[in-house]
């Protein structure tokens, strides 16, 4: 058996691999796939592509676009979720703000450098017409660390998916001022080059039982009962999250990566971009 490692966060959209793992679908091509769970997100997983810690990743779009134009030795070989990501907008319960107008000028807490909640920070100040170089950071880690962080002043305002969040809003420390879509669809698979070029068999193995697993993932039986128990999450709230979100089977197109990159470089994310081709793997 080969061991190759993939990475992700542990959320509503990666419960496909889940399963599949679960059913040992893997195991007749060969394959022993383990999944590691990344709570640090994208900013996280980027290391680990460049450290060779791990050999996968589903993984923000923005994020490793910008990663691999800044020198991340990996390649996209497949879109992975096609819907936008719906970052929630999110300040402490005892917060003074109650709208994203007020929160121009303000810091965003981040799970780090080069993650989503980075990047989206800017996207949203570009999106409200603000000067993203107004944008102060302050690193919380993760989800764990915005939590606590938030309440006792710690930054201003913290982006996450709006779903995984949600129960901390109904329940919990922080509150929701508002939303703000990704441009583009939100996650993609990545493989180091490396491994890519040994051994582009298994990763070919591992992307079709993948998209076995998303192609018809909705219409299994009371899957929205099943995620809302997983993930702690009302019916309803999962119930919508299914409605909004669409897994791909394809490769991301040129012309998206080419928006992404322009996106970055207007953010001054990245000094400037690189071809897309350089980005993306396409399979024979």
């Amino acid at each position: 058996m080969k061991k190759i490692t993939i990475g992700g966060v542990p959320e509503h959209f990666n419960y496909p691999w889940y399963l599949s793992l679960r059913d040992k679908e893997y195991h007749q091509f060969g394959i022993n796939l383990r999944w590691q769970d990344f709570y640090g997100g994208t900013g996280q997983m980027n290391k680990a592509l460049r450290e060779g810690t791990i050999d996968m990743a589903v993984i923000l779009t923005e994020g490793i676009i910008r990663d691999i134009a800044l020198g991340n030795p990996s390649k996209i070989v497949q879109g992975f979720v096609d819907s936008p990501l719906l970052w929630g907008i999110h300040v402490a319960k005892n917060s003074p703000y109650h709208s994203i107008s007020e929160l121009q000028g303000t810091t965003a807490a981040i799970s780090r450098f080069g993650s989503g909640s980075h990047l989206m920070a800017f996207v949203n100040a570009q999106q409200q017409g603000w000067d993203p170089t107004d944008v102060e950071l302050t690193v919380v880690n993760d989800l764990e660390g915005a939590l606590v962080a938030l309440p006792k002043g710690e930054g201003d305002y913290f982006m996450w998916e709006k779903f995984t969040t949600k129960p901390y809003v109904d329940d919990g420390p922080f509150r929701l001022v508002g939303e703000c879509p990704t441009p583009w669809p939100c996650f993609v698979i990545a493989v180091r080059t490396e491994f890519l070029s040994e051994d582009p068999e298994s990763v070919q193995h591992i992307l079709n039982t993948i998209n076995r697993y998303t192609t018809h993932f909705k219409e299994r039986d009371t899957i929205d009962v099943l995620l809302a128990e997983r993930y702690d999450q009302k019916i309803e709230d999962i119930r919508q999250w299914l409605a909004l979100t669409e897994w791909s089977q394809a490769q991301v197109p040129l012309a998206q990566i080419e928006t992404v990159q322009e996106t970055l470089v207007a953010l001054e994310l990245i000094e400037r971009s690189i071809p897309s081709e350089e980005i993306v793997h396409f399979f024979n």
